[in-house]
């Protein structure tokens, strides 16, 4: 009998109600992500990576979101879970790394008191107890001089600091599962490199299932096992890393590595781009939501949403596109340029 994933989503739908509009976020997402494995979600703003890493947690406001479809984490039916049920997911089993740590963090309070407050809302730990294990996370994530981090204010921090200072009070908790929103999209190049190595490191040091949203495929190459690619709610093309940058199937994933040239542009050449914008939440077009700005884009295509299928004997490398296997023989070179 194969191991329950820590991850199971099915059939996964998100619409956000504002006025009279309706936003169809995320539209029949599919997904497992393995014990100790790192899934990277990947596509442009827009394509609903954020929006499901946050369904998974229910951080939307219950008001205006309407969520449909199954959520699993460590077993547990989440959709099912409330109160206090669902605040013992948050920080034990399931725990998340924001985007922007400045605006996450709690800016009244210390980096330290902000860790202990999670510590002692989870485990019936002493003040001194809960300080003593902030500051070894603060140095589990190789924060310089982290006694006085410990004491410091966010705003005292620089980005990098503050963001090692986010994975710490998201693994303080000791979670099974960790969900990084573009943690690297506000640093620069440099820090972006060591944040990425550290969350590899940790990931294989704790053993922890990953779930790393961002639209940079250079991230996604350090620190993926396996690649989910989104677009307009939708994921188009799933496979190991290798497997996705070697034999890329689906139209959209083609022209989305192509936009990173590999040994950099020679002169007189230009980057491949995409044409047109992604779709209209509101107004989401029938069929395939990539039809629209697609080259090889028939009226099969404007007409059914394609079907997932499996394009290799293996079975962990799926496509959604009708013209899968003429995109796999002739990839796209150039769009839009």
């Amino acid at each position: 009998m194969s191991e329950q994933p820590m991850v199971r989503v099915e059939d996964l739908k998100v619409r956000f109600s504002r006025g009279r509009q309706t936003l169809s976020a995320v539209n029949g997402v599919n997904l497992q992500v393995a014990r100790g494995e790192v899934l990277t979600l990947i596509g442009e703003s827009g394509s609903g990576k954020s929006v499901t890493l946050r369904a998974l947690m229910r951080l939307h406001n219950e008001r205006s979101t309407r969520i449909e479809g199954r959520i699993e984490i460590a077993g547990q039916d989440v959709m099912a879970l409330k109160g206090k049920q669902l605040q013992a997911l948050r920080g034990p089993v399931a725990a998340m790394i924001f985007q922007e740590p400045l605006l996450a963090l709690d800016p009244v309070y210390t980096i330290g008191q902000q860790i202990i407050e999670g510590l002692r809302r989870h485990r019936p730990l002493s003040h001194k107890q809960a300080r003593a294990l902030a500051l070894e996370a603060l140095k589990q994530v190789r924060i310089p001089s982290p006694e006085q981090r410990l004491d410091a204010y966010p705003h005292e921090m620089s980005g990098g600091m503050r963001q090692r200072a986010m994975i710490a009070l998201a693994l303080s908790c000791q979670p099974q599962l960790l969900l990084a929103d573009e943690p690297t999209t506000a640093l620069d190049a440099t820090v972006q490199i060591q944040i990425l190595i550290l969350l590899r490191e940790l990931q294989q040091a704790l053993g922890l299932s990953i779930i790393f949203v961002t639209h940079d495929i250079g991230a996604a190459v350090e620190v993926a096992d396996r690649v989910a690619v989104m677009y307009g709610g939708r994921i188009v093309e799933q496979a190991s890393l290798a497997d996705l940058l070697d034999h890329p199937h689906h139209p959209y994933t083609q022209v989305l590595l192509g936009t990173r040239p590999k040994d950099g542009l020679r002169k007189g050449e230009r980057m491949i781009s995409i044409p047109g914008a992604p779709p209209d939440l509101a107004n989401l077009p029938s069929g395939c939501t990539f039809a629209p700005r697609c080259p090889r884009a028939s009226e099969l295509c404007s007409r059914e949403v394609p079907p997932t299928e499996v394009v290799n004997v293996g079975g962990r490398h799926l496509v959604s596109c009708h013209h899968h296997q003429a995109a796999a023989r002739e990839p796209l070179r150039s769009v839009g340029v």
